[in-house]
């Protein structure tokens, strides 16, 4: 077939595996997110394709579908969509059924529509008839195809990607679904975690590599819901606000696992499968994450396959069912059960009463400028937090945040008992309950001034600090 893939990603980086960027004194450059970010989980049965347009109108597509529709399901929905141009083509790794349509999709918008940017692939051959015809097609139209690894840059306009996968070198003797390409998209606090087929060795690769530092606001969900991902190790390193699964009805590999929903049961994580859901689309304007469906069908992980089916390719505009991150869903007035009058003030009344103990909730140190440099010594920045009140605060689902916009969750269960401190720290490390860890790869208060801005889990601003 002629075809060489090149090495590395254009403006590539290698070794520059930071999440985030820092100017020459160490302090944090990211800022407020402007515009918002659109994650489409397309609909494509047992097969996964995602769509992501940002916040100029920017595009990328991340796999499209299974062989055996050919890519239609996805060229109908990007057409309905008025995709006219892919910026980025990835290719999370070349199983069939998520390379299904990339002949297709690369021959339809060469020829009829505006073009394909680029395409970025993990370099690891499959010896099937759709990798061949990928091939051929990327051929044909001359379109530049990047062998991209762990640490290669994709710009993507004012939303930060990161590569975090596949390694240099590959995972378990070049496995394709454990050397899966791996992004994450951060946009302002929020931020969306994409980690095709990988399997336990490429997720003990990625808490290995960058511990806390995924933590991302959605997951979806690794080999289609299958047992052999989304461990619980990996689920708690994430720690996600939802899942999103991706995977046929009446799978015939089961999927998802009901070990899997069993394991986000556990941690309370809402589920939507695109099976039952249909079409997902997550919009983030950087503070929250709205989440849109198709159908209303169930979140509990329990309960999903109570859900009526829901054909790939169906038709129908997405209904916004949720958001998460900063309060209730936009067009809802109340935070409650919607009702009106006396029994919303009780509930009101209830919310303020819930989040007192917060006003005894003090700042006590704020250490911005650790010892050296501190983009390598993350661990000496932090802000202490003491309870001066009589009474424990549960500070699950709290953040922290930054003038940024830079937030961090408190983990589910963590309690501050009266008159104790707590210690957080803005690189990676094992929480106690003494000391958390923000797990960020770069500085994250200024030296030159900032302010500590918690909020409680009910969207309430508890304490706002400010220094110079």
């Amino acid at each position: 077939m002629g075809i060489i893939l090149l090495a590395g990603c254009a403006g590539a980086v290698p070794g520059d595996q930071g999440l985030a960027d820092s100017d020459a004194n160490g302090n944090s450059t990211v800022e407020a997110a402007n515009g918002t970010v659109e994650v489409h989980y397309i609909n494509v049965g047992q097969s996964v394709s995602t769509l992501v347009v940002g916040p100029e109108g920017e595009t990328m597509l991340i796999d499209t579908g299974h062989y055996n529709d050919d890519g239609e399901y996805v060229l109908e929905y990007l057409r309905r969509h008025d995709i006219t141009r892919i910026d980025h083509l990835v290719t999370s790794h070349n199983d069939a059924d998520h390379i299904g349509g990339n002949a297709a999709v690369i021959e339809y918008y060469e020829t009829e529509a505006d073009g394909i940017g680029a395409i970025y692939d993990p370099g690891i051959a499959a010896s099937t008839q759709t990798y061949g015809e990928y091939l051929d097609a990327v051929e044909e139209h001359d379109v530049t195809l990047y062998e991209t690894r762990e640490g290669d840059a994709l710009s993507f306009g004012d939303v930060d990607v990161d590569v975090l996968g596949p390694p240099e070198p590959y995972l378990e003797d070049e496995a394709r679904n454990e050397n899966s390409i791996v992004l994450k998209l951060t946009h302002g606090g929020t931020s969306f975690l994409l980690s095709g087929d990988a399997e336990d060795d490429q997720e003990a690769y990625l808490i290995d590599a960058y511990g806390a530092e995924l933590r991302s606001t959605v997951l979806k969900a690794g080999h289609h819901g299958s047992s052999s991902s989304s461990s619980e190790p990996f689920l708690d390193a994430v720690q996600p606000r939802a899942i999103v699964v991706s995977s046929g009805y009446d799978s015939q590999y089961g999927h998802p696992h009901e070990e899997v929903l069993q394991r986000l049961s556990d941690r309370s994580i809402p589920a939507y499968w695109t099976a039952t859901h249909g079409d997902v689309v997550l919009v983030s304007d950087g503070s929250g994450v709205s989440v849109q469906t198709q159908r209303d069908a169930p979140t509990d992980p329990r309960a999903i396959r109570d859900g009526e089916p829901i054909e790939p390719g169906t038709s129908g505009d997405v209904v916004e069912r949720t958001r998460l991150g900063d309060g209730p869903a936009e067009g809802d007035t109340d935070a409650d059960d919607g009702t009106d009058g006396e029994a919303d003030d009780a509930a009101d009344e209830n919310e303020t009463t819930a989040t007192d103990p917060g006003a005894a909730l003090e700042v006590a140190t704020i250490n911005a400028d650790a010892e050296g440099d501190d983009r390598e010594n993350l661990i000496d920045e932090y802000v202490v937090f003491e309870n001066a009140g009589d009474d424990a605060v549960d500070l699950s689902g709290w953040t922290v945040e930054d003038e940024a916009g830079r937030s961090y969750e408190f983990p589910e269960g963590f309690t501050l008992e009266a008159g104790a401190t707590v210690t957080l720290r803005t690189g990676s490390g094992t929480d106690t309950a003494t000391e958390l860890y923000w797990g960020s790869g770069s500085p994250v208060w200024n030296n030159d001034g900032d302010t500590v801005i918690l909020t409680a889990d009910d969207g309430e601003r508890v304490l706002e600090v400010s220094y110079e």
